[in-house]
């Protein structure tokens, strides 16, 4: 077998022989070398197809043999082989290969392949953003298809109810009249059909509508829940209540009120019917309909102020009702409860009063629908009698004409009833429609490089609605990747408004806040937020895992990376501490972590994902002197790994970490400059200190 793969030896010499059997050695030594570096070429291409680029793949070359090995490409590489057998040779980017390298030539010159940006090739690639808008377009488009469906049920179920009058109609007038056992046979078989039938596709429209409901909450309740999130940062908090209108609108798909309304248009078919037995018997009808409607309308405006007052006190009732949940140790621990519940009871006093008047009111419209109708019924059945007695009309034709009107008119009574359904319906409808066309994710942004923790600010301006006090006015700072701030002023100076812009919290009123001279509003908000890290000054942990609070509720994340966060922030010892470690359960009140614990937490979470821009609130409110060190310690780790850290502190101890200080007064910067400049500024008296210019900082 070896004999028949090697080449044959045409000397017959010994030293011919070893010769031979050196080319053949080498030539094996370079067939190795290229099959690890196809094997490493492979994995190159593998490896750049898996990032997302919007540029082919390049072909990776080995660098040309060394002039003067010319002819076959196995004793060209030979020399490289035995130099580095089971190694590949350094490459060089350069277009495809030409057949001249084939037999060991060098390539021909050619154009220089630009480098690729940084970023991880992301340069131009847009992230995937949620168009909310587009949900709710989708998931009305499928409520709206099976409504059709539902429609076109109701209008089937609509002519077989008219099969109970017509089999009265046949019985009186011909069964009746010819004593015909097999015509009443026929009659009840085919009336059995029609019900059953009836009672089937009333079924399966319920199932229907069932469906068409858990879709539109399906469909729906992510996009509302982010919207509602992301639109509370400049709103109140009511926005997460719109998930309760989503829940008002599954309700309402799946009530009576909604196959009332189906009805409604159906209603004109059996007024026609009626008008077909007899003229005035369909005149009859038309008048309780407009009475009916005239009833509708004066319902609709007698309830509408009262039931829109109980939503409005029901919310507030709801709205203090969270309040006491988030802050019962609070409550109970000043005898709280009496005022708490006192303030409860007069709003949902208030709202209850206001749902008792509405109902009174819609009660008594029912009522007079109700009368309305029955009266409509003994009108047509006297003035039918009458009809019948005159020889226009028969027996059965007023008993059908009779049942057909009582159709006709119930789905209108229906409806008044159902008003207040229909009503709180059309409001929580309105509501989803603008907070889902209007969330500011509605538009693609770039996905741009990965920062590196360059921040500039600019004349940043901040009014908030309604009291338009100026909370923020003229700042203006810059900061190096790497550095670190310490902002410092009284209390109300604004130093939190500003830490909250610096994430992106709170948009300014003017100005900008750039991260690697792109303003925050045009990043990519994730990959923003995978860049920066936050610990505000009111900490709150999230109901999991240690773990799962330092990864920010991430499931795709290493362990390695919680770790590395947990030791940047210097919490891995307090961590290790704990009985079940990272794995230790926090409750919604963070409990059992005691809020130097929880704070400390937070802080890893800040510094989760190796972030370019932290910006942390009073970091050490809740600290003790070791919790101080070790956030000293942990903005030093974060210097060493140039990540911009800005602090909000009035801590001396903390001050020592950091490089630059800023002091805000009324929401104006009155100094800012390297910190020991600063800081013996501030120590002179405070005449001198307002007159003082700080080398490399900045006076107004």
């Amino acid at each position: 077998m070896l004999d028949e793969t090697l080449p044959r030896v045409s000397s017959p010499g010994t030293n011919a022989r070893a010769a031979t059997m050196q080319d053949v050695l080498d030539g094996i030594d370079a067939a190795v070398s290229k099959l690890d570096f196809l094997a490493s070429q492979a994995a190159r291409q593998d490896a750049e197809a898996s990032v997302v680029d919007p540029e082919p793949p390049r072909h990776v070359m080995s660098q040309p043999a060394p002039e003067g090995l010319k002819g076959d490409a196995t004793h060209a590489e030979a020399p490289a082989a035995k130099a580095n057998p089971r190694g590949t040779i350094p490459p060089i980017i350069e277009a495809e290969p030409s057949p001249g390298l084939r037999n060991g030539n060098p390539p021909p010159a050619g154009p220089k392949v630009p480098p690729r940006p940084p970023g991880g090739g992301r340069f131009h690639k847009r992230t995937p953003v949620p168009d909310f808008a587009e949900s709710f377009r989708a998931g009305l488009a499928a409520v709206r298809r099976n409504l059709a469906v539902v429609m076109a049920f109701t209008i089937v179920i609509n002519v077989l109810v008219l099969a109970i009058p017509v089999y009265l109609f046949q019985i009186s007038d011909r069964v009746l009249t010819s004593r015909s056992l097999d015509t009443l046979v026929m009659l009840t078989v085919v009336v059995v059909g029609a019900v059953l039938l009836q009672a089937m596709i009333d079924a399966i429209r319920r199932f229907i509508l069932m469906r068409t409901a858990v879709e539109v909450e399906a469909q729906l309740g992510a996009p509302i829940l982010s919207a509602a999130a992301r639109a509370s940062l400049n709103g109140t908090g009511r926005e997460y209540q719109v998930l309760g209108d989503l829940q008002q609108i599954r309700a309402f798909i799946t009530s009576g009120t909604l196959l009332a309304f189906f009805d409604v248009p159906i209603a004109p078919l059996f007024v026609l019917a009626v008008f077909l037995v007899h003229p005035h018997l369909g005149y009859i009808v038309v008048a309780a309909s407009l009475v009916l409607v005239v009833i509708a309308f004066v319902n609709q405006r007698l309830t509408a102020g009262h039931f829109a007052d109980s939503s409005g006190f029901l919310g507030r009732a709801t709205a203090h009702l969270d309040s006491m949940s988030r802050n019962a140790q609070i409550i109970n621990a000043l005898a709280m409860i009496p005022e708490a519940v006192r303030i409860w009871g007069r709003d949902t006093a208030l709202s209850l009063r206001s749902q008792v008047l509405a109902q009174d009111r819609n009660i008594i419209m029912a009522s007079c629908s109700k009368a309305a109708r029955m009266l409509t019924q003994v009108t047509m059945l006297g003035w039918g009698s009458f009809l019948a007695i005159e020889g226009e009309l028969t027996g059965g034709m007023v008993i059908a004409a009779s049942i057909i009107a009582a159709r006709a008119l119930t789905p209108i009574e229906g409806a008044i009833e159902g008003w207040n359904s229909f009503t709180q319906f059309r409001n929580a409808f309105k509501r989803i429609r603008l907070l889902l066309q209007t969330s500011p994710f509605a538009f693609e942004r770039l996905l741009l490089p990965e920062p590196r923790g360059q921040l500039d600010v600019e004349r940043l301006l901040f009014v908030p609605p309604p009291n338009k006090k100026v909370i923020l006015n003229g700042i203006s700072f810059s900061l190096s990747p790497g550095e670190s701030l310490a902002i410092i002023g009284n209390s109300g100076a604004g130093k939190t408004t500003l830490g909250k812009m610096l994430v992106g919290s709170i948009l300014p009123t003017s100005g900008s806040v750039r991260l690697d001279l792109m303003d925050l509003r045009n990043w990519d908000q994730r990959q923003f937020g995978e860049n920066i890290g936050y610990l505000p000054q009111d900490v709150q942990l999230f109901p999991g895992t240690i773990k799962a609070n330092i990864a920010r509720m991430r499931e795709d994340v290493e362990d390695r990376a919680i770790f590395e966060a947990a030791v940047l922030a210097d919490v891995h010892q307090l961590i290790a501490s704990f009985p079940q470690g990272y794995e230790t359960i926090v409750a919604s009140d963070g409990a059992p972590l005691s809020g130097g614990q929880k704070q400390r937490i937070a802080l890893a979470r800040a510094f989760f994902g190796s972030p370019k821009l932290v910006v942390l609130d009073e970091p050490n409110s809740n600290l003790d002197s070791n919790g101080e060190n070790a956030l000293a310690k942990a903005i030093m780790h974060a210097r060493e790994q140039k990540i911009t850290v800005v602090t909000i502190t009035q801590r001396p101890a903390l001050l020592r970490a950091v490089d630059k200080v800023l002091v805000l007064d009324n929401g104006m910067v009155t100094m800012f400059g390297e910190r020991d400049e600063v800081m013996a500024a501030l120590a002179k008296p405070k005449s001198q200190a307002q007159s003082s210019s700080i080398p490399g900082g900045k006076t107004p």
